[in-house]
């Protein structure tokens, strides 16, 4: 069961105030008590929400009505049981507020428009063509635009938009570190664009990080003690998931394996392990014409002997990956994902291979079952527990209540 977030003017990220006990923070926080348990568990009628709260009826029925009068509610149909008075069931009205979900890519920008809970009502999937930090942020507003149309909504009906993208989010410089794939993806300034251009509230998370979240709770990450989730595209990033809590780190860095240096300090993971490094190295063994991760790997499915020994060499610098992360984290679980996650038929077995000639802590490996959506579902998990909260707080502050 969610615990009601706290509330307050503390700075973000801080400790909030203590709240006095009152009457009126009592019905609310049973208001929140019962939505929580009607998302989760509904639809259900007046004497099942008693029974699994604790609540008495009459409570139950009081903070019922709040909630209808805010929207928060609606009735979902007739319980009959078998003895006694036909039932009224209640869920959550998902119309209540929407959410945005973006993942910025170097290649890719998805968008995804949800309502609370967290039915995908509209998207786009465009080709990120974008020269420019500011041309790539007017590309996500034109396309979070184009989807909040197509839903029949106004940008004013989005509650919350959560934005994965390469790089650590500094709140304190309000700015993007660690995004070297998106030129001037750092400069300041970016965050205020995104958030005017959206018309709403946004947060900056890392797209690895959101990848990881959404691959735990919809993906094959789901019920591992210590889930490592590893993003391999354009970067390599890392999300780190332990008893169904992200660790983003003191500074929000924690995953940016990319960074560490290998080959003697002459390069990092990143360029070791990353897509351009396959197709590197595909050319250095005798492979012509355009080339991109994702043709080496179809033609190492077709058995073409220089693609099949680049793959070989990326399985190697991965399973080095997978190494150090086992020695660090003991993560019970660790999922190949991003764009070269697509080719974990033909990686997993020689990076396991390779994890058991450099150590003996082996962590399973699986493939993403999410593939190119974790970043995205992630996002809208996200912007849902923020904006749930949010929508909470508006439509139950009426006056009087």
């Amino acid at each position: 069961m969610s615990t009601r977030p706290a509330t307050g003017t503390g700075s973000q990220g801080g400790a909030q105030p203590a709240q006095p006990w009152n009457r009126q923070r009592l019905r609310s926080n049973n208001e929140w008590l019962l939505w929580e348990r009607l998302r989760t568990d509904g639809p259900l009628s007046r004497a099942q929400l008693a029974r699994d709260t604790g609540l008495s009826k009459p409570t139950v029925s009081a903070a019922l009505a709040v909630l209808e009068r805010g929207g928060l509610v609606r009735e979902a149909g007739l319980l009959a049981p078998e003895r006694g008075r036909v039932a009224v069931l209640y869920e959550p009205d998902p119309r209540a507020g929407h959410v945005l979900g973006v993942d910025i890519g170097r290649a890719r920008l998805r968008v995804a428009l949800a309502d609370l809970s967290g039915r995908i009502l509209a998207r786009r999937d465009v080709p990120n063509r974008g020269r420019s930090a500011g041309a790539v942020s007017d590309a996500v507003v034109a396309a979070a635009h184009e989807a909040t149309e197509e839903a029949g909504l106004r940008p004013a009906d989005v509650v919350h938009a959560a934005i994965g993208s390469p790089g650590v989010w500094d709140e304190s410089q309000r700015r993007l570190h660690y995004a070297g794939n998106l030129p001037g993806w750092g400069r300041r300034g970016l965050f205020e664009r995104l958030a005017d251009g959206l018309g709403t509230r946004i947060s900056l998370h890392n797209d690895a990080n959101l990848a990881a979240l959404g691959e735990y709770a919809d993906g094959a990450g789901a019920g591992s003690r210590v889930f490592v989730y590893l993003l391999i595209g354009t970067g390599l990033g890392m999300g780190v998931v332990s008893g169904g809590e992200l660790q983003p780190g003191a500074g929000g860095a924690a995953g940016e394996i990319g960074l560490l240096p290998v080959a003697g300090g002459r390069q990092t993971l990143e360029g070791a392990a990353a897509a351009e490094s396959v197709v590197r190295t595909a050319r250095e063994l005798g492979m012509r014409g355009t080339l991109t991760a994702k043709r080496v790997f179809e033609a190492a499915r077709a058995g073409d002997p220089a693609a099949q020994a680049a793959v070989l060499r990326e399985a190697e610098q991965l399973a080095f990956a997978v190494a150090v992360v086992a020695a660090v984290l003991d993560p019970d679980l660790v999922v190949l994902g991003g764009g070269l996650g697509n080719g974990a038929d033909l990686l997993l077995g020689p990076v396991e291979r390779e994890l058991h000639r450099l150590t003996p802590l082996r962590p399973r490996l699986a493939p993403s079952l999410l593939g190119n959506e974790a970043v995205l579902r992630g996002a809208l998990a996200n912007a849902l527990l923020a904006a749930r909260a949010e929508v909470f707080e508006q439509r139950t502050a009426a006056p009087g209540h």
